[in-house]
């Protein structure tokens, strides 16, 4: 039997390892060409340096290695979670390295909506961890905004909702920017919107809205998921410009709504939180109309009132003046008699002046006065002559001590002044250099001289003896 055996195996085909997992591969690849395979995700740890994502999708009793190439990972609309139950469609396919089939995913999707409402969930745990959904982060909403932006596709009805809607109510200039609300590439637009609005410059060509609304009309959770994108809801929470999210109807919740300084249930509701009624507004400022008159009114008749009650108190007219008018008649009578008195007081007086203003009086007086001036031009007269003698002597003497005191008088008496060369007396023969020019002054002139060299030794003054006392006594 064993040599049977190795007889029929020698009549089988030889092939190498490479040649075998090659043969595989390509069974692989021709029977299973595109499936679709549903699992848990697992082992999933992010995309590699590469680019590329390996992980593996399992079930229960079985799990198959998976990859996602570079390319095709950027253009997913579904990102890879750890723990997701997903729907992957891609191609079967082996790995001769390690003798492992694999699958290509070429697009992938989560299983139903358990998975995206647990996704949901998970990233909503996560941005309100971080704070995103905090009330204190919200805004309040503009009064009256002169400007509103609008994020939304602009073919749908929800636009036309809105801005038939701002119209019926209080029209406002608009803004649309428009977006996909759905499918690949919508949650980067919708994110690139809100960032736009908010770039836009104060007072430059194209106005900076007030208010934004983000709006989508209703759908599945699959067609709103874009709203659920963390790149969204990021926007939307740092945006500056107050803003409004309506995606969906009244039962549709997204992520958006919770960082959002408002919420409203519908696009419609939106335009409603916007703008106020016009029509309210006039009936409103009619009613405060009348309401502030007829408080005026009643102001001014209390303060009419309040006057009138005080004009009864006061005293009248006629009471006010009746003292003042008593005293007038009273003066009114005095006055002619006071009048009479201060004339005849007056005449008198100027009668007993008229009486001593004469002409002869006036001549005695004028007589006298100058007699007066005659007598007072003598005396002055005498006065100042002996004013002047009295200072001619005076100076007579002064100019008698001058002629004594001065030493011209002593050269006279036949005395001399020697004097240097630049005319400063010279007291001491010592100070006399030999050879100096010298200036000697006479009592009749000045002559130049010149030192010479002989010095005559003057003699000694003679001391005076003093005379003796005739008081002091001898003691002997």
């Amino acid at each position: 039997m064993p040599q049977a055996a190795t007889e029929v195996l020698s009549n089988s085909p030889e092939f190498t390892v490479s040649e075998l997992s090659n043969a595989l591969k390509r069974t692989v690849e021709d029977t299973y060409g595109h499936v679709r395979v549903r699992g848990e995700i697992s082992g999933f740890r992010g995309p590699h340096s590469s680019g590329h994502c390996y992980f593996a999708l399992k079930d229960e009793n079985a799990k198959i290695e998976a990859v996602i190439w570079k390319g095709v990972h950027g253009r997913m609309r579904f990102k890879p979670q750890e723990g997701l139950e997903v729907i992957a469609t891609g191609k079967l396919t082996t790995y001769p390295g390690s003798s492992k089939y694999q699958i290509v995913i070429e697009a992938i999707e989560p299983a139903g909506v358990g998975a995206l409402m647990a996704l949901m969930e998970e990233r909503k745990k996560k941005l309100a961890a971080e704070g995103l959904f905090d009330e204190a982060r919200k805004q309040l909403l503009p009064w009256l905004p002169e400007v509103i932006g609008v994020v939304t596709s602009p073919t749908g009805a929800v636009i036309r909702d809105i801005l038939h809607r701002l119209e019926d109510r209080f029209p406002r200039r608009v803004l649309v920017w428009p977006v996909r609300v759905q499918g690949e590439g919508s949650a980067e637009q919708i994110a690139a919107a809100i960032q736009g609005f908010n770039a836009l410059p104060e007072g430059g060509k194209i106005p900076r809205p007030d208010l934004l609304i983000v709006a989508r009309g209703g759908g599945s959770l699959e067609d709103l998921w874009s709203f659920n994108e963390e790149i969204v809801v990021r926007a939307a929470a740092e945006s500056m410009i107050p803003l409004i999210s309506a995606v969906g109807h009244e039962t549709d919740v997204t992520l958006i709504d919770f960082v959002a300084d408002k919420r409203a249930p519908t696009p419609t509701a939106a335009a409603e939180m916007a703008v106020p009624v016009r029509a309210e507004l006039a009936v409103e400022i009619s009613t405060l109309a009348r309401r502030m008159f007829g408080s005026w009114r009643r102001s001014h008749e209390h303060r009419r009132n309040e006057l009138r009650s005080a004009a009864r108190a006061l005293p009248s007219v006629s009471e006010l003046l009746a003292i003042p008018r008593q005293r007038f008649d009273r003066s009114a009578e005095r006055l002619p008699r006071a009048l009479r008195a201060n004339t005849h007081q007056h005449d008198r007086r100027l009668t007993m002046l008229r009486g001593r203003f004469t002409v002869g009086t006036l001549k005695t007086r004028i007589g006298q006065y100058s007699e007066r001036v005659t007598r007072l031009g003598t005396l002055a007269n005498r006065n100042a002559k002996l004013l002047i003698e009295k200072r001619r002597v005076r100076l007579e003497h002064l100019e008698q001590l001058l002629d004594a005191f001065s030493y011209k008088s002593v050269l006279d008496r036949g005395f001399a002044l020697v004097r240097d060369d630049k005319g400063a007396p010279l007291h001491a023969a010592a100070s006399i250099k030999d050879g100096a020019a010298l200036r000697i002054e006479f009592a009749d002139g000045t002559v130049s001289a010149t030192a010479g060299t002989e010095r005559i030794k003057a003699a000694p003054r003679p001391k005076r003896k003093r005379a003796p006392d005739d008081r002091q006594g001898d003691l002997f």
